[in-house]
């Protein structure tokens, strides 16, 4: 043995190859962290200072070759200066550097997931082999940095400057075909060959067949191209990424700056540039929301993962109605392998659903994500039933029927009878009580909320909901059902809207105040956009529906009254009495028509000012964005923090999480209780005092006015 650590051990093997295994004690995965760095640099040394080394192939002992960098080390270390960050790039560089400087050839031999520090340990090496079941690629844009480990300076080197830029800027994971094709890898093998396969291209190095050094000498060198085709692959580059990322995510267009300033520079010179720009970013509030984004969300699937310990087996669901989201149940649950049957009590919604299915299947064929026998195996594990005489194996029913109580209730109890004694029942209700629906169930500990979000196959949110008698086995048997389907479950207590919608309608009340006192709804849809919403509070209306809109309004006002009962006619209750429902039926606050790919395109009408101005108080006037931006946020940020006070959600991960997924809160501001962090606790309690007057909504509660008391933050 050359060299033995706790991350990684060098022993020399025949013909004075050397193996330098990445195996991670104590951990699933290997990642670099600051003691894996340490290690690495020590295993250099041992290797620079041994005569009988000739040759190196670098493996991993586990599924995975190097996942990246340890996320969790990130917030320390980002809490620093520029300087101090750029110091750390710099000296991890050195330790790459070092390694890379090893005058034998090296061949790095990818078994599984070489993400970010990962992938960039490979670039280190002279060539690398991949396995077919690996993928490669650098994921850091999506916490808003880029590679910093010298990344930025050999990619472009290697595989040329646009595919350099594609893999960066993108921050997409790539299979071997695409890793082989743009440059990335040299060799691809079946996955049992993988380590071979680099140990036969270090002899066939050491044999003389291959220059290794002329390889090395690549990523020493300035870009090889001439400044005018320099400047042209770059400025196309820059336009691309420019239009992609957008002004909220600066890291892509960072990262392009800097592959650009140290195109024309010697690799020492070139990672400077690297690091610097690495910390640049890393100082963002952008990287500071996309990095806590990440640990949240490690977060509630460690919750998760616990939850669903304590599950029943779910082999066969079923889901109560056909309709749309019925039907994208059942789809979502046999695309994830698991069978159900879909009841309805008419034929022709089965076959509604049935087609709906198949349309979703055939798009996912077309696209190349599926081929005709998947889709085949597929469609066959959703059963269409008119009876209950499927239901006798049935682990998990998901009622999905109109969203009326009473229907819903009689609906329910009608199933319990025909399910086993272990069997769990859930309502895909998204206002009702969950406590309610029990009662008229004889088993409600078997009973408990799952609230799927539309298009069920396209969000990743399912709120599972515990109803004062469900019992702790039921919500880990839901939770575990929703992972089976692909989807990330948010455990929440029972209240009025839950969690999502209870702090969504704070929202759209905010959006009717601003309308009442004269703002432009266009206006404000625009400033929202602007702010990072995927759309405005009145095109997300025209699009959830009005009329839904409106219903929910109502179970909100019933359930908090003294915040979301309001004293005035709500612009969207106007829509609702003309019978604008939104895109559904092709009007609301704005009018849609078909664009060339058959998709709702909304046009500006008129009408809609006529329609409002009854409600409008005074005179339309222009708002500050700022003013908008407050008016809008501050109902749906304090909203989350009384869900937290009042024990509906776990932990602030679990908030913020839950309306990232369900509603698309801008993710670079992290989250409601990430935004607050990032405006500051006691500042966003003094923007709380400063809009009072508007009404209880605008209040501060008690837990952010304790916090800002004490100078805390909800994330530490």
């Amino acid at each position: 043995m050359i060299y033995q650590g706790n991350a990684v051990s060098v022993q020399l093997l025949d013909d004075g190859i050397a193996e330098l295994k990445f195996d991670l004690q104590g951990e699933s995965v290997n990642k670099f962290d600051r003691a894996t760095l340490e290690d690495l640099s020590k295993a250099t040394e041992a290797l620079k200072g041994n005569d009988q080394v000739k040759g190196i192939v670098v493996t991993s002992a586990k599924n995975v070759f190097i996942v990246g960098a340890d996320i969790t080390e990130f917030t320390e270390m980002f809490a620093q200066d520029e300087a101090e960050i750029a110091k750390w790039s710099r000296q991890a560089n050195d330790i790459f550097n070092a390694f890379e400087d090893l005058d034998v050839p090296k061949v790095a031999a990818i078994n599984g997931f070489a993400l970010g520090g990962g992938l960039e340990m490979c670039l280190a090496c002279e060539f690398r082999v991949m396995s077919e079941q690996a993928q490669v690629g650098f994921p850091e844009v999506k916490l808003g940095i880029y590679p910093g480990f010298g990344g930025t300076v050999r990619a472009p080197r290697l595989m040329g400057v646009d595919n350099a830029i594609e893999w960066i800027s993108a921050g997409g994971q790539h299979k071997p075909e695409k890793a082989f094709k743009d440059g990335m890898v040299d060799a691809v093998v079946k996955h049992d060959d993988v380590r071979d396969a680099a140990i036969d291209l270090v002899k066939q190095c050491l044999a003389g067949k291959i220059d290794f050094r002329a390889k090395r000498q690549e990523k020493l060198d300035p870009l090889p191209m001439p400044p005018m085709e320099q400047m042209m692959a770059f400025q196309t580059g820059s336009a691309m990424v420019q239009q992609q990322a957008g002004k909220n995510y600066p890291a892509p267009m960072e990262a392009v700056k800097s592959m650009q300033k140290a195109a024309g520079m010697k690799r020492d010179e070139a990672l400077d540039v690297e690091s610097k720009g690495f910390a640049k970013v890393a100082k963002t509030p952008q990287a500071t929301a996309l990095v806590g984004l990440f640990l949240a969300d490690q977060q509630v699937k460690k919750v998760n993962g616990k939850t669903a310990k304590a599950s029943r087996e779910v082999k066969n669901a079923a889901v109560l109605g056909a309709g749309i989201m019925g039907g994208g149940i059942a789809f979502q649950s046999a695309l994830k392998g698991t069978p159900i049957v879909m009841k309805d009590i008419k034929a022709d919604a089965l076959d509604l659903g049935m087609n709906e299915a198949s349309k979703l299947l055939a798009k996912r064929v077309s696209k190349g994500k599926m081929d005709a026998a998947k889709m085949g195996k597929t469609l066959s594990m959703i059963r269409p039933t008119l009876s209950y005489g499927d239901f006798t194996n049935i682990d998990v029913v998901v009622e999905a029927v109109v969203e009326n109580p009473k229907i819903k209730q009689s609906v329910l109890a009608e199933t319990e009878e025909v399910l086993g004694d272990d069997a769990v029942l859930a309502s895909n209700t998204s206002t009702i009580s969950i406590t309610r629906l029990a009662e008229a169930l004889k088993k409600p500990e078997n009973f408990g909320g799952m609230h799927f979000f539309n298009p069920v196959h396209m969000m990743p949110l399912v709120e599972v909901i515990r109803g004062e008698k469900t019992s702790d086995e039921t919500v880990a048997t839901l939770v575990k059902y929703a992972q089976k389907m692909g989807k990330n479950p948010v455990v929440v207590n029972d209240c009025p809207g839950f969690l999502v919608n209870r702090v969504l309608f704070p929202y759209f009340a905010g959006f009717g105040m601003l309308v009442r006192d004269g703002a432009d709804f266009q206006q404000v849809d625009k400033v929202m956009q602007k702010f990072g919403w995927p759309m405005g509070p009145a095109y997300l209306l025209d699009v959830v529906g009005i009329d839904t809109g409106v219903h929910a309004a109502e179970v909100m006002a019933e359930g908090f009254p003294d915040r979301m009962k309001h004293d005035f006619k709500d612009p969207s209750e106007i829509m609702f009495e003309n019978e604008r429902y939104g895109q559904k039926n092709g009007i609301g606050f704005y009018k849609y028509e078909e664009d060339k790919k058959g998709k709702p395109k909304k046009v500006v009408d008129e009408k809609t000012y006529e329609l409002i101005k009854p409600v409008v108080t005074g005179e339309p006037k222009d708002f500050d964005a700022d003013d908008i931006i407050a008016r809008m946020m501050i109902p749906m940020c304090t909203e989350t923090i009384r869900c937290l006070e009042d024990n509906i959600v776990g932990s602030a991960a679990e908030a913020d999480m839950a309306m990232i997924y369900g509603i698309g809160f801008p993710p670079f501001r992290g989250g409601p209780l990430r935004y607050i962090d990032s405006i500051g606790t006691k500042a966003f309690a003094e923007l709380c005092d400063k809009y009072a007057h508007l009404g209880k909504l605008y209040e501060a509660p008690q837990l952010l006015k304790d916090k800002a008391a004490k100078g805390e933050a909800f994330f530490a």
